[in-house]
């Protein structure tokens, strides 16, 4: 494979709702949202978490860098890590925003630059040297950023919406379906239509079903309700993403033993973690 067909998806964070850094969280990790989508040339970043401190690490090293920052929504969790992202911070870097939940009661600049407002953050996002710009679309649009990229979305069932997304390049498909919560009287259409025969689809585990019940209207779902929407939809890989800060590593290995009896070849989001197609 060459560098212009290089398709991989990496885990800056798996973490959901808090950091929990910690003895008990060194194996998956304890970073909040992020993930990277290398396309061959193009780099597609979602959510914008704690996890998304360290890729800026990484991505300030290799200045200058332009690239797609893509949110699933902009609750704190999927956000916080904005205001700590290195290459912002770097004249001659370039990033485009996306967001498709906001509209029309709202813009994702506006929104981020109440979150960066005193008294909660010191300074507003006009620190930011690197050229930003904003973008707002409508949840159920098809998004093309690149030649060959290709991003359909779909809504998710979440408090304050949320965006379901499906990145097809070279002929396949990764799709990242986090902060959503399942129905009680079967899969939800929305997603089985946007991830159907995907290639890996990163899906929002939060929970277990015998944890859900306590838990239900919260907007998030379980490892199990994951594999049930991969095998309507007929999907290839499943990554259980968006972990519960009380799960700790003993109690993740313990999901990930089930979840390979049930359906073999089901992954568990680590961060660090990079899967190639």
């Amino acid at each position: 494979m060459t560098k212009e067909e290089e398709f991989c998806v990496a885990f800056w964070g798996v973490r959901g709702s808090i950091a929990c850094p910690g003895p008990g969280t060194v194996r998956y990790g304890g970073n909040t949202s992020c993930l990277e989508v290398i396309c061959g040339d193009h780099r597609l970043i979602f959510d914008g978490g704690t996890g998304l401190r360290n890729l800026g690490g990484l991505l300030a090293a290799q200045a200058p860098t332009d690239s797609d920052i893509f949110f699933t929504h902009s609750h704190f969790d999927h956000v916080c890590g904005l205001p700590f992202f290195a290459p912002f911070f770097i004249p001659g870097n370039k990033f485009r925003l996306w967001a498709g939940h906001l509209l029309p009661e709202h813009t994702l600049k506006r929104v981020l630059v109440e979150m960066m407002m005193a008294p909660l953050f010191p300074v507003p996002p006009e620190i930011f040297q690197a050229d930003v710009t904003y973008n707002d679309f409508t949840c159920g649009d098809t998004l093309t950023p690149h030649d060959g990229v290709t991003l359909r979305t779909a809504p998710l069932n979440h408090p304050n919406r949320a965006t379901g997304y499906r990145v097809d390049f070279n002929g396949q498909s990764i799709c990242y379906i986090t902060d959503t919560e399942h129905f009680d009287d079967g899969v939800d259409r929305n997603i089985v239509n946007l991830i159907s025969g995907a290639d890996i689809v990163v899906y929002d585990a939060t929970y277990t079903d015998e944890e859900y019940p306590r838990f239900k209207g919260f907007g998030h779902s379980t490892w199990q309700e994951g594999i049930r929407l991969v095998d309507a939809a007929g999907c290839k890989k499943l990554v259980i993403f968006h972990h519960d800060p009380s799960h700790n590593d003993e109690f993740m290995d313990d999901i990930a033993d089930q979840a390979e009896a049930l359906r073999p070849g089901t992954l568990v989001a680590r961060e660090g973690m990079i899967l190639a197609l």
